[in-house]
């Protein structure tokens, strides 16, 4: 097992909402590892806090309490104190190209700016390294001199692959990159980047909401809700031995084709209720208003991450272990 990359520890993000005493609690004492050549997928509802944990990882949000490290240096602070040299070794890319590029800016600029300001490059090897970036994500160089209103989205997400690609990080940050683009576009970028992954050697927290994506492309995965981390677990245990109900009722919703398929799918677990506010969490375990399986010490106590199984993490009382049947769910 390779060293950790980034450790995220104890990880809480607040937001107030106006309101003395009342606060958004987007991020709840988040923990994880991403290690060395790794792809860690963080998948979950709308408003589960992922984006938000993305963001407060990059230095966007200043954190409420925790330690973010990158190869056991502090992250904890804002971006804008965060020493260059590690700047450059985390890269975020946006869901929305549309919006993360200056329309303003030609390919070639937009290419040019974390060249110029992280030094990578001297001045006269910059249109050579922005070609040579182009050409990694899969683009004609002389896409250089063109803007991107005049590029689809795919084009446009490419393009913000290859600027995030500039700095030769270790670690890429993917929030839902593919969620703004058609289905049939989506295919492309999703194996450019596995390409890029493996031929650069580089470690992805890679956001998203699908889960039949994780399952082709991630070497582990965690489950988000209501800013918690519930499940953490390699891929293959993750979909075939899933111990939380909230990772039961997901996987066991995703679309199969084949019987075969169906067959290998935990049974169903109904939700009941609605999804709690981020402002006024119940306590206990905050998925226990909708879980089927939910017992007086799920109301009670709030139940911590446990290794239940080599390298398999959940938050939940009730988890039993080995198999499906082995607890009490």
């Amino acid at each position: 097992m390779s060293d950790p990359i980034l450790t995220v520890k104890n990880l809480k993000k607040y937001f107030p909402t106006g309101k003395e005493g009342k606060f958004v609690k987007a991020i709840d004492d988040v923990s994880f590892e991403i290690r060395e050549n790794e792809v860690v997928g963080l998948v979950g509802e709308s408003g589960s806090g992922k984006s938000t944990t993305a963001y407060t990882i990059m230095g966007m949000h200043a954190i409420t309490s925790g330690a973010i490290t990158y190869r056991g240096r502090d992250l904890s602070m804002p971006a804008k104190k965060r020493p260059a040299e590690l700047k450059k070794e985390i890269q975020i890319v946006f869901q929305d190209p549309g919006t993360s590029l200056n329309p303003q800016r030609n390919v070639g600029q937009i290419l040019q700016m974390p060249l110029k300001v992280h030094h990578i490059v001297e001045k006269h090897e910059w249109l050579k390294r922005e070609e040579e970036l182009l050409r990694l994500v899969g683009m004609e160089p002389d896409t250089v001199y063109r803007y991107p209103k005049s590029l689809g989205g795919g084009e446009r997400q490419l393009v913000a692959i290859a600027r995030a690609l500039a700095t030769n990080p270790s670690l890429m940050v993917l929030d839902e990159p593919t969620s703004s683009l058609d289905v049939s576009i989506q295919a492309k970028i999703i194996r450019t980047l596995m390409d890029l992954q493996k031929k650069l050697g580089m470690s992805y927290l890679f956001i998203t909401h699908d889960m039949s994506l994780m399952r082709n492309i991630a070497d582990r995965i965690a489950i988000m809700y209501l800013g918690r981390i519930m499940e953490m677990a390699p891929a293959q245990a993750f979909f075939e031995n899933p111990q939380h109900p909230y990772t039961k009722m997901l996987v066991s919703s995703i679309p199969v084709v084949l019987e075969e398929e169906e067959k290998l799918k935990p049974d169903r677990v109904e939700s009941r209720g609605e999804i709690p506010s981020p402002v006024d969490i119940p306590p206990g375990c905050r998925f226990h208003g909708r879980c089927p399986y939910a017992e007086e010490i799920c109301r009670r106590e709030e139940p911590p991450m446990r290794e239940v199984l080599p390298d398999h993490y959940v938050a939940c009382h009730l988890a039993g272990g080995k198999n499906e049947t082995k607890g009490r769910i």
